[in-house]
């Protein structure tokens, strides 16, 4: 809740000065801090609060993009997204730009363009991807949330390596920019990073929209719901993902662990997991590669794609051959995966899954400059990493990534809960029951703002 006690003015020059001093040891912004905040409303919610947008679309007006590539310079956004206009009437006060992959479409915030971001816990790791310059500051004390967005994982993946919350909206919870024919297809979904509960719970009742069915968007609904316990609940657990690849023992660890705190509580605990095919997830995230290439592809003027990374180039490829059947079937399998989380939540209210299968990887690790291999091949790479949360991205159900583990090596862990469509105060109230058990703000990494 904001108090007055410091002018916005004051706010942002401390956020300014707090990105300065760690921004060199962790290479997350795209370029300078901006000389003034793009303009805000100053009665708005959250008048002053310090943003800084991730380099993924052309999503403020006036401000540079390149979606982290050589390919795309000069770009400049001649208009706000919806999402941003949101975030202008909230107050929000956009300070700069932080670094993604090339189109996003990595687990790994290393372009060729902007070079190796790195992890405030352990400058030798990685930050997850896409939204990992995000991550990075938010973790390292800069800013107290920063935008992102999340096609397979791009804000849980990155939250999990920083140490930081990530919330996947419900499909259309959030404004959204349809690049495919079907705007309900689309995986992709825009939100942000943030260090608590209650700041997530603000930023969505700030910015999010009513789904079909619901009434009106009341203010405050989030921040009042998580001052409440939510009823007894039916909550799966699984550290098995639907792919072979195999989880890291600490990492599996700290989901049991999350799990049996919320038994403790008072919930109860039933194993299992949604039953579906884990070639069907590969086939419903190739919606967000023909997302990516259709957005590049109807750029104002053409992309070199020689200045482009090897998997971007063949991104394109695969954009430009996608037919009437290569939608239809990657749009058969996401109703296939739709009905098979769906089943899920007929008889539970909750999933607890890891959020990665791996502690954050060391950099170079996922190169995706590598010409070998085709795009889905890229994409089951990418999942033998963070193999637990693409699925809902192709299903369209919220999901949020929480700090709630840490390893021997002092790496942190995050914990995956998922909810029913439309469940983002249950998840939330869930989520804010962990924190208050299992208090992740103690815990600072080495590179931190002051």
């Amino acid at each position: 809740m904001l108090r007055g006690e410091l002018t916005a003015e004051e706010v942002v020059e401390c956020a300014r000065a707090a990105v300065e001093s760690v921004n060199p040891d962790l290479n997350a912004l795209t370029s300078p801090l901006l000389d003034e905040p793009q303009e805000y409303d100053a009665d708005g919610c959250l008048a002053g609060v310090p943003l800084l947008v991730k380099d993924s679309s052309p999503f403020a007006r006036g401000m540079p993009f390149s979606l982290g590539s050589r390919a795309i310079r000069g770009a400049v956004a001649t208009q706000d997204h919806q999402l941003m206009t949101r975030f202008r009437s909230a107050g929000l006060a956009t300070l700069g730009q932080t670094t993604a992959p090339e189109l996003s479409l990595s687990f790994a915030t290393e372009s060729r363009r902007y070079g190796v971001t790195r992890n405030p816990w352990a400058l030798d790791r990685g930050v997850g991807g896409s939204s990992g310059g995000a991550a990075a500051l938010v973790a390292a004390g800069a800013v107290p949330l920063a935008h992102g967005n999340d096609g397979a994982g791009s804000l849980r993946i990155p939250a999990a390596s920083c140490g930081v919350i990530g919330l996947k909206p419900s499909r259309g919870r959030t404004p959204r920019t349809a690049t495919l024919s079907a705007p309900a297809q689309e995986p992709a979904v825009e939100f942000a990073v943030t260090k608590s509960v209650r700041d997530t719970a603000h930023l969505l009742d700030a910015v999010g929209l009513s789904l079909r069915g619901e009434p009106t968007w009341g203010s405050g609904r989030h921040v009042t719901a998580i001052s409440r316990a939510p009823r007894r609940l039916q909550i799966g657990i699984s550290t098995e993902p639907w792919n072979t690849t195999a989880v890291d023992h600490q990492v599996a660890a700290a989901a049991v662990a999350a799990a049996e705190m919320l038994e403790w509580i008072g919930h109860s605990l039933v194993p299992g997991k949604p039953r579906l095919d884990s070639e069907d997830i590969v086939e419903g995230e190739m919606l967000a590669i023909y997302a990516a290439g259709r957005a590049v592809l109807s750029a104002p003027r053409p992309v070199d794609a020689s200045l482009l990374e090897a998997v971007s180039r063949k991104v394109l490829v695969e954009a430009q051959a996608a037919g009437a059947g290569a939608l239809h079937a990657a749009t058969q399998a996401q109703q296939r995966i739709t009905a098979a989380v769906d089943r899920f939540f007929e008889v539970h209210d909750l999933l607890v899954t890891p959020t990665l299968a791996q502690l954050p990887l060391r950099h170079g690790t996922l190169d995706y400059d590598d010409p070998e291999g085709d795009v889905r091949a890229w994409l089951r790479k990418l999942f033998d990493y963070g193999p637990f949360t693409a699925v809902f991205n192709v299903s369209g159900h919220p999901a949020i990534s929480l700090p709630l583990g840490e390893s021997r090596e002092g790496l942190p862990i995050g914990v995956q809960l998922v909810a029913p469509m439309g469940g983002e105060v249950l998840l939330l109230q869930v989520a804010a029951e962990l924190e208050q058990a299992m208090p992740w703000t103690g815990r600072q990494p080495s590179i931190f703002a002051g």
